[in-house]
């Protein structure tokens, strides 16, 4: 049954809803930006970043991830960067991708908005082409950083917003609710923006509570806390908003001690709209294909289960009704089950 299971989950098309384009960084091509660029890396060789790649909490993981972005420094090195992540999702059959990206985190080294947005759209425009991987780019401000930061980067990101789909929020949870960043979620709703906000990772209900209720974000990501709180459960029902759910991110961060205690199935039993992503994929031990493997191999998950993970993405995914429904009479004939 488990093998079964495994095989369908890697055959069906999916999408991913939660990925940070700057957590696709493998080590390797890492250490050959770092090369190509004259970037001094801590590190001899391949072998020895991915040694580095280790840490106990989200924090620890931060100030990797932040050290790691330091070898991106060209147009052609973002694109780099992207079009290795789409042609690995594109093994595991991904046609739909939304990617979060960071541009403060290269601003305040001195890089381009420019830069960093025509590398990572090029990619994204040649792997729909090449691949016909659909995507949408969602533009993340940095919580630990300020609101006025968060505007600053805005009025950068001014000329390009026409082909920016949706703005969101991450980095360190804790101490940075969404409220802080409140005006200015409101000002990209007005200019037409969609919104999302990791909430109730590491952070409280009363965050994910922010998030809906606050900013009036479109989508949550993560959500795992908001099962503490049953009125907050019965409310994202209620508006049947998206959660995206990361496992072996949650995992590799002490979210959950252990995949067999993953809150995934309790959030769908709950009638909560629980999808299936990788996060930061290099960092964080896998892919898409991988967190349906983890889920399988570690909880008893039905093909009833697979199916709503599957189809919840596809839901909750900014695509056109035109692509949603193409894909989901794909997803129906795989399983051979009802719509």
């Amino acid at each position: 049954m488990t093998a079964e299971l495994i095989a369908l989950a890697e055959r069906v098309p999916k999408v991913e809803l939660h990925l940070h384009i700057e957590g696709s960084l493998e080590p390797e091509l890492m250490f050959a930006l770092a090369q190509r660029n004259g970037v001094a890396l801590p590190y001899d060789s391949v072998e020895a970043v991915r040694a580095a790649y280790q840490f106990s909490n989200l924090q620890e993981f931060l100030d990797l991830y932040y050290q790691g972005m330091s070898v991106l420094q060209t147009e052609q090195d973002f694109y780099d960067l992207t079009m290795a992540y789409l042609q690995r999702i594109h093994a595991d059959n991904v046609v739909h991708t939304e990617v979060m990206f960071d541009p403060q985190g290269h601003l305040e080294r001195g890089i381009a908005f420019e830069t960093v947005f025509n590398g990572i759209e090029r990619a994204l425009r040649d792997g729909e082409r090449q691949m016909e991987i659909s995507y949408r780019l969602i533009m993340s401000f940095l919580r630990h950083l300020s609101e006025e930061s968060a505007f600053d980067t805005l009025r950068e990101a001014e000329p390009f917003l026409g082909r920016i789909d949706a703005v969101g929020l991450d980095s360190s949870e804790k101490g940075h609710p969404p409220e802080k960043f409140a005006r200015v979620f409101a000002r990209c709703r007005d200019l037409g923006l969609r919104l999302t906000a990791h909430a109730g990772e590491e952070g409280p209900p009363d965050y994910v509570w922010q998030a809906i209720d606050g900013i009036g974000v479109d989508r949550i990501d993560h959500g795992n806390r908001a099962l503490e709180d049953e009125a907050l459960v019965a409310e994202l029902v209620e508006r049947k908003l998206t959660l995206t759910v990361c496992p072996l991110s949650n995992l590799k961060l002490c979210v959950v001690d252990d995949m067999a205690q993953h809150p995934i199935l309790d959030m769908l039993k709950r009638g909560l709209k629980a999808t299936v992503n990788s996060d930061d994929p290099a960092y964080f031990g896998g892919y898409v294909n991988d967190n349906y493997r983890a889920l399988i191999a570690h909880l008893p998950l039905t093909h009833s289960h697979l199916y709503d993970l599957v189809r919840n993405g596809f839901d909750g995914a900014w695509m056109t009704n035109a692509e949603r429904q193409k894909h989901i009479r794909t997803l129906d004939q795989a399983f051979s089950v009802r719509c």
